[in-house]
């Protein structure tokens, strides 16, 4: 099963940093955004996650939780957050549950060599915890930006 615009996002369980375990139940009455990314402390990844460090007032002030996602292990996860001050958590989806759920894993290609990695993909799910929005095969220049004008707009 795969989640679907305008249906409700089945709840999961997830090992995030901070030795928490993060579930969509958590945040109900709030906004989600769940941001997947290929790999901590990469270029666009660390790029994308500042954005969100960014704007992170303006997200609170739209009553929106970001959590950023990616196959990276919590000590990954741990040292990426502190280096680059990110306020909110990261999942660690190793074993690709989330992955799979939101349809994020996809072919990709890199100096020709084919492999199975994550598409950089952002999910905004509302207070209902239903699916609202989904940006899929993302550009980091800008992203940001968009899912903040969307987050509020859906909190108004």
């Amino acid at each position: 099963m795969t989640v679907t615009v305008d249906q409700p996002v089945p709840d999961f369980i997830a090992a995030a940093t901070g030795g928490k375990d993060l579930s969509l139940d958590t945040f109900r009455g709030r906004q989600v955004v769940l941001y997947f990314y290929p790999k901590d402390s990469t270029p666009g990844c660390t790029t994308q996650g500042q954005g969100f460090r960014d704007h992170y007032e303006a997200f609170q002030a739209a009553n929106t939780v970001i959590i950023g996602v990616s196959r990276d292990g919590i000590k990954s996860h741990e040292n990426f957050k502190a280096k680059q001050a990110f306020p909110f958590d990261l999942i660690s989806d190793k074993s690709e549950a989330l992955c799979t759920l939101f349809d994020v894993i996809k072919l990709k290609k890199l100096y020709g060599k084919e492999y199975m990695g994550v598409d950089r993909s952002t999910f905004l799910i509302d207070k209902e915890g239903i699916l609202r929005r989904e940006w899929r095969g993302v550009k980091v220049p800008g992203h940001v930006e968009d899912v903040l004008a969307e987050a509020q707009a859906l909190n108004s």
